[in-house]
Formats: C-alpha cells, sequence, structure tokens
C-alpha cells in the first residue's frame, strides 16, 4: 500500500461502501418488507449508474493505454477495474440471497412471486391474453446466424438470450443449436399482478411471463428444448458533444443523450445459469474484451426496477407516510413574499411542505408588482410545477430568466423538454458557462415598492424538483435580505457574462472562491483553538472526495481542532488516524429519506458561522461548477441548522460508522436510547410548530 493509499480512500471503492450500506438498508428486518425490495432497486439503479460513468471513466484510461495512477491518485487503473469487479460480485450475490429471503418473508404474507414453472391453470389463460394483447405486439425477436451481423445492444434495454436445440425433423434452420434474441422494451410493466386466488396474491416478473410464452414465439420451428436467460449491457454514458456551430445548444445535447445508448459497453452481466456454449458465443459477438466487467448474475438483471414493486394496497408493509409539515412565519400568510419581507423562513423538506416553494413563484407569477424573476434549475419532476409557474409569469409580462443545465446526468431529455417549452413561451434561457456546470439552486426576484424595488428569493441545497423532494433531505432559505440577494444577482449577472468575475462578500461562490473561503474559515478555527478558544468544524454532505480539502481537515484535526462529519456516500478522508486525524469522526446516515443537505458550521469562538450549500467536497464542485454557499444569519434559524445537525449525530439507530476497516459498521449504542434521526426530526419540527 502507497502513501496516498494510507492517508485516503479510493473515490470508487468508497462510492461502493455507499452502496454496500444501501444493501444493508434491504437486508434490514426492521425495514418494512416492501421498502426492502425497493432498496434492491435502488442498490441496482446505483450500481448501473456507476458503471456508466465512474467505471467507464477508469475503462477509458486503461483503453487509453495509460496506467492512470496520477488520475486515481496512486492506483493504477487496470488493478481498479480488477478490485470493483470483484467487490461488484461479492455485492452482487449478496444481493441475491437478500431478495431470496424476501420472496420467503412475502410469502408469508401471501405475496407470492411466480416463475414460469409455478403457473396454474387460471393463471395460465389470463397470461395467455396478457401476453397475446399487451407484450407480443410490443418485443423484438432477433434470429441469430453467422450470415449476419450481431445486433447493437441498447443500454436501456432488456434481453432474453434463446437457445433452441432443434429436432431431427426441423427443416428451417439448418443448425443443431440455435441462438435468438429477444428485445423487452422498458415502456412494459416490469411486475404483472396475477388474479387473486382466496387470500393470496401472485405477481409474475415479465421476463417469466415471456419465458413462459416461448412456444407461442417460436411456434414457427421445431425443437427439444428450449431455454431463455436474461443478458444485460451497460455502456458508457459520457456525453460527446458535436463540434457543428450551425446547431443549437439544446440541439447537440439531445443529439448526445440519443447516442448514449449505443456507447462503448463497460459491463456485461448474465445469468450464471446459461450453457456455456451460450455464454461464449455472446462474448464472442458482442466482443467483449479484458477491460469489460463481466459478472455472473441471477435471473434477473434489471432489479432497478424492484423501485416500483408493486404494494398490493399492504400499507403495512411500507413506510407509514409523513405529512409535511407547514412552514412557521409562512404559514397562514396571505402573502410569502410579505412573510419573508419580515422575517426569514428555513424549510427543511421533505418534514416541511416544498409547496411554498411553488406558491413563492405562482405568487411572482401574479403579483403586478413583480417584474424580474430569476432561477437555476438542475433537476425538473417528470411534471413540474416549478416549470409551470415560470412559464405563466412569462405570460403575465414578466421577465423571467432561466439558468437550465441541460448536462444534468440521467435527467436531460426531461430538461431538453422543458427548456423547449419555456423558450416557446418567451423564457429568457440561459445555458451556463463553457466547461462549468451549473449546480447552484438559487431564485432571485425584483419586486417594485413606488420608487425602488426589492428583492426576494430563495437558495437550497437541494434541486426545485416536486418529485424528489418528497423523499430527499433538503434546506430552503427564504430571504429578504438584500445583501445576500444582490449577489445571488451577481452570479445571474457572471452567468449571463462570464468573463466578468465578481467579487462577493457574504456568499460563498464556485468555481472562483469557494475553495478559498473554506481553508479561511478552516484556517480561523485552527487560530482559535491555538488561542485556547472555542474551536469546531461540522460538516453534513453529500460527498467528500477532494484530497487537498481532505489535507485541509487533517491539518485542523492535527491542531486539535475537533471535527464532526456526516457524509451520506463517498468519503475519501480517513478518521482516526494516529498523527493525522484522530480528532476527526465520520458517520453515514442511510434510511426512508436519501440524506441530502450540505451544511458547514465552524464554531467561531462561540458564535458559529453556517453556510447552507449546493456544493460537495469534490474537486468539481470546488473548481468546475458554478455553485452557491448561502451564510445563515438569523439566529434563530442558526440555532435550528444546529439542532437538526447535532440530531442527526446522535442518530445510533442508522448510523454507520465511517473508519480505517471500511467494514460499514453501525454505531455502538451501549446502553443509550435508540435514535433514529430522520424520526427525531420530525418529531423536532412537530414540537417547533406546536410551540409557534
Amino acid at each position: 500500500m502507497n502513501e496516498l493509499q494510507e492517508r485516503y480512500i479510493n473515490r470508487e471503492i468508497s462510492w461502493l461502501q455507499f452502496n454496500e450500506r444501501v444493501l444493508q438498508e434491504a437486508a434490514d428486518t426492521t425495514v418494512p418488507l416492501i421498502e426492502r425490495i425497493r432498496f434492491l432497486g435502488i442498490f441496482s439503479n446505483n450500481l448501473d449508474e456507476f458503471f456508466k460513468v465512474r467505471y467507464a471513466f477508469v475503462k477509458r484510461i486503461v483503453d487509453a493505454g495509460k496506467g492512470g495512477r496520477s488520475a486515481l491518485k496512486g492506483i493504477a487503473a487496470q488493478d481498479l477495474l480488477e478490485q470493483i469487479t470483484e467487490i461488484v460480485i461479492e455485492h452482487q450475490s449478496e444481493s441475491l440471497k437478500i431478495l431470496e429471503g424476501i420472496y420467503q418473508e412475502l410469502e408469508k404474507e401471501n405475496i407470492f412471486v411466480i416463475d414460469e414453472t409455478q403457473v396454474s391453470q387460471r393463471q395460465h389463460e389470463f397470461i395467455a391474453d396478457y401476453f397475446q394483447n399487451k407484450v407480443s405486439p410490443a418485443l423484438g425477436v432477433i434470429m441469430l446466424s453467422d450470415k449476419t451481423s450481431f445486433p447493437k445492444m441498447q443500454d436501456a434495454a432488456a434481453y432474453l438470450m434463446v437457445r433452441m436445440e432443434m429436432r431431427e425433423d426441423e427443416k428451417i434452420l439448418d443448425e443443431k443449436v440455435n441462438f435468438a434474441l429477444i428485445e423487452i422494451p422498458r415502456y412494459l410493466d416490469r411486475f404483472i399482478i396475477l388474479p387473486q386466488e382466496g387470500n393470496k396474491q401472485f405477481v409474475i416478473l415479465l421476463d417469466d411471463l415471456i419465458r413462459y410464452s416461448l412456444g407461442t414465439i417460436f411456434s414457427l420451428f421445431k425443437y427439444e428444448s428450449i431455454e431463455a436467460h436474461m443478458i444485460k449491457i451497460t455502456r458508457d454514458a459520457g456525453l460527446d458533444m458535436d463540434s457543428d456551430l450551425s446547431k443549437s445548444f439544446i440541439a447537440k445535447i439531445s443529439k448526445s443523450v440519443k447516442e448514449r445508448s449505443s456507447g462503448e459497453p463497460v459491463r456485461f452481466v448474465y445469468d450464471k445459469s446459461i450453457q456455456q456454449d451460450t455464454l461464449n458465443y455472446l462474448l464472442e459477438k458482442m466482443e467483449v474484451d479484458a477491460t469489460d466487467s463481466v459478472i455472473p448474475g441471477g435471473r434477473y438483471h434489471y432489479r432497478r426496477d424492484y423501485m416500483k414493486f408493486p404494494s398490493f394496497g399492504r400499507q403495512d408493509l411500507l413506510y407509514d407516510k409523513i405529512k409535511p409539515l407547514p412552514v412557521p412565519g409562512l404559514h397562514g400568510s396571505d402573502s410569502i413574499l410579505d412573510a419573508i419581507d419580515e422575517k426569514d423562513a428555513l424549510l427543511y423538506a421533505p418534514y416541511h411542505d416544498f409547496t411554498y416553494v411553488i406558491r413563492f413563484l405562482r405568487e411572482a407569477a401574479l403579483d403586478p408588482r413583480v417584474e424580474k424573476i430569476k432561477i437555476t434549475i438542475y433537476r425538473l419532476a417528470e411534471i413540474s410545477h416549478i416549470a409551470g409557474s415560470l412559464i405563466n409569469a412569462a405570460k403575465n409580462g414578466k421577465e423571467v430568466t432561466v439558468q437550465i443545465e441541460l448536462q444534468a446526468r440521467f435527467d436531460e431529455e426531461a430538461n431538453i423538454r422543458y427548456a423547449e417549452q419555456m423558450q416557446q413561451e418567451g423564457v429568457h434561457l440561459i445555458f451556463g458557462v463553457t466547461g462549468l456546470k451549473v449546480h447552484s439552486k438559487a431564485c432571485v426576484i425584483e419586486r417594485n415598492h413606488g420608487k425602488k424595488s426589492k428583492r426576494y428569493g430563495f437558495i437550497s441545497t437541494g434541486n426545485f424538483n416536486e418529485s424528489t423532494a418528497k423523499i430527499y433531505t433538503d434546506y430552503t432559505l427564504f430571504t429578504a435580505n438584500q445583501k445576500i440577494l444582490k449577489e445571488v444577482n451577481k452570479v445571474f449577472d457572471f452567468l449571463e457574462v462570464n468573463y466578468k468575475i465578481k467579487k462577493y462578500n457574504h456568499l460563498m461562490v464556485s468555481p472562483h472562491y469557494t475553495r478559498n473561503v473554506l481553508y479561511n474559515l478552516i484556517e480561523d478555527e485552527i487560530e482559535n483553538h491555538r488561542n485556547g478558544l472555542p474551536s469546531g468544524i461540522k460538516i453534513k454532505l453529500n460527498n467528500l472526495s477532494d484530497y487537498p480539502m481532505i489535507d485541509k481537515l487533517y491539518e485542523a484535526s492535527q491542531a486539535g481542532v475537533p471535527i464532526k462529519l456526516i457524509a451520506r456516500g463517498i468519503c475519501c478522508l480517513i478518521p482516526g488516524i494516529v498523527g493525522v486525524s484522530e480528532n476527526i469522526e465520520v458517520i453515514s446516515i442511510v434510511d426512508k429519506f436519501l440524506e441530502h443537505p450540505r451544511v458547514f458550521i465552524f464554531e467561531n469562538q462561540g458564535d458559529p458561522k453556517i453556510y447552507i450549500s449546493s456544493a460537495d467536497f469534490m474537486t468539481r464542485n470546488l473548481d468546475r461548477r458554478v455553485e452557491i454557499g448561502c451564510p445563515i444569519y438569523d439566529p434563530e434559524i442558526k440555532q435550528e441548522i444546529m439542532d437538526t445537525f447535532d440530531i442527526s449525530w446522535r442518530d445510533n439507530v442508522k448510523a454507520r460508522v465511517i473508519s480505517e476497516k471500511q467494514d460499514n459498521a453501525y454505531r455502538k449504542r451501549n446502553g443509550e436510547t435508540p435514535i433514529r434521526s430522520q424520526f427525531e426530526m420530525y418529531s423536532y419540527y412537530q414540537q417547533k410548530l406546536a410551540s409557534n
């Protein structure tokens, strides 16, 4: 192990450890049963995206004939690919065991997931009709032979590889063993609920329904045996931009997204029960090479679909739904703008009702005194009331400016669709800065007050997306602080004219200032500790992978500054290294909601400086994206953020300790009362609401 590996956890390996924590939720018998199977879907979906992006990145290094030690911080790219494949095979094996256990538990609840060998006569009639009317017209069936080229398999499609061993009297096909490929469109339902029998409920996976119908599909041929195994290809999801200057930016992104489905393969997953001659045929025809990850799996590879596993109306097998709470100060007010004119307000979704964000924009769209609306958009909901409100504002004659990020990975299509709609309705669109993604989450409006105008706005740690706001935890600050909003407006000026770099006295803005501001704040804590003054750093974020930032935190630890870190996902920092990081503690919380806020708290001699931010401590967020970190000045909101951080920090049910062991061990209770922070958080806000 080299010096870098002793000081840092590799980013890709740390990400796989995060996904293992998701898998732990699927294995946790205290989690409601259907939620467990949906966590398996999240685990699988995460892994798909990992291979499309991170594995593909490492594979590109290998394919370029480079060692990659510099880019990968001390580890050879080929060695890393092998480590990843080894870990993924282990995780996949564990996930299959968990799935089998969940199936057994579902049967105890009279829910049966059956395969093609378990179909009853009554179910046969239903399946035959369902296949004939809904499935058969949608299937693509390709006969494979040496006379034709192997079809280009799409990343988004599911495939069954069919092997037929022919009878002696077969007259149509010449070969004894023949192969075919069945393409299953993604729009078909993956789980088909079958007729109930007594108090028993049944569901069959689409693949098994197709397997059951193989005789119908291939009735033209005479075969002794027929079998079908699922295979899956994952392709590089990098966007290769068209350089044609005559095309609009929207057109270029749209074309690149469409081409993504035929990118270079990076992972091939197959049913481990497939016959060896079938597997050899596939590997040869698909030209899978040594740098591709070849992974044996179970019968069903598109397990991300388990995120939509049917509930059968069994609320007792799901998490209890919480009713989002009103935000004190905004609740009951006829005008949100007038309310935040009086006092800042903090919304913490999903504990609070996210619709205050939509109400703000709707009010701005209708208020004749509002003249301008500016907002950054990164990921929109499939049906977005945010976009609808902005279009409505433009129709009402407002000057609406929207910075929309068309390269928000895997959400490009939805953003392109809404960008085209907004453009048609007269919304002024900004497509960011060359070489920089715009990841900030901010809105500012201007309202006329007689001879002068006043700004109102909100700044968030998360996307303005009403769908994800139900499951992602995020802070949104509503404010009429003119100093802060003047600087938010400066960010929009930079997006419009980006050769002019602005200066900020309040906001922490990437790519020009965030790193240095954070360094200075950490230096202040080091100096405070040396002078015997109160010092400390508390940070909550998604990912921590920037090595210089880690080194700065190590420096603070070495100086004696106590540091508490909550990192949901990647954490390349290793706490507890003697002489390096013994004053740093790190936990990760994976639970019902996805922990998404970024908050930085610096003790500052007993008068804490607090920021909420859109930026993680990753090189891309600090140096290659437009991000906004906003200071919290309101004393009550400062206390609220410190309270919520402390609730998360005290978690001893869903908190895992990040350590040099890298074992995702749950935090030990040592006889303490169980504290499940997400449940405690809701209780905290209920009590806070009752006291107002």
